[in-house]
């Protein structure tokens, strides 16, 4: 596989330019089965397993998860920022830096993996409320002034989401522990 195939096993997030009501409902099934399926995944790896990295200088296993509740809940107060303020700058934070902590380094996946179950079981209760109105709202990334709508970022954290589970998949597939 090729350096791009690791990092990107589900190729790059490729939101439409038209998002449907059914784009908007898949996604967010999406984000409700996320944590069970990830927890399924995951729940008969070794320790050695989760320190394993997906791919060479990337992220181990354990980190994924980890990275995967940060980035998550991050993005869950983005929503609410939006709602909230008229067209906010977010605040970015450094996920390579965050992945290097040591609750991200050592800490019990099922840290994580609790905290997803909680997280994504409040933020499709609130995502399946928002409104036509509501999903046209948008927050400002600081890198590049990016102005993103509430619905595309609902795509991109169900890509987000296929695109981690993907990460230890491959490397399970590969390992052959699947």
């Amino acid at each position: 596989m090729t350096i791009e195939e690791l990092k990107y096993p589900i190729g790059q997030a490729d939101i439409p330019e038209k998002i449907t009501k059914k784009n908007i409902e898949d996604w967010i099934s999406d984000l409700e089965r996320f944590p069970q399926e990830l927890e399924f995944l995951t729940r008969d790896l070794s320790e050695n397993q989760l320190d394993t990295p997906y791919r060479e200088s990337g992220w181990t296993i354990r980190q994924v998860i980890h990275h995967c509740y940060d980035s998550h809940h991050n993005s869950y107060t983005r929503f609410k920022w939006a709602l909230t303020e008229n067209k906010p700058v977010i605040k970015a934070y450094y996920e390579e830096i965050w992945a290097e902590l040591n609750d991200a380094k050592s800490a019990p996946i099922f840290l994580s993996i609790d905290a997803l179950k909680a997280l994504h079981s409040k933020w499709v209760y609130f995502l399946r409320d928002l409104t036509d109105n509501d999903l046209e709202k948008t927050f400002i990334h600081p890198s590049g002034n990016e102005e993103v709508s509430l619905k595309e970022n609902i795509g991109i954290y169900a890509w987000h989401c296929q695109h981690h589970y993907a990460h230890i998949e491959q490397l399970m597939i590969r390992k052959n522990w699947k």
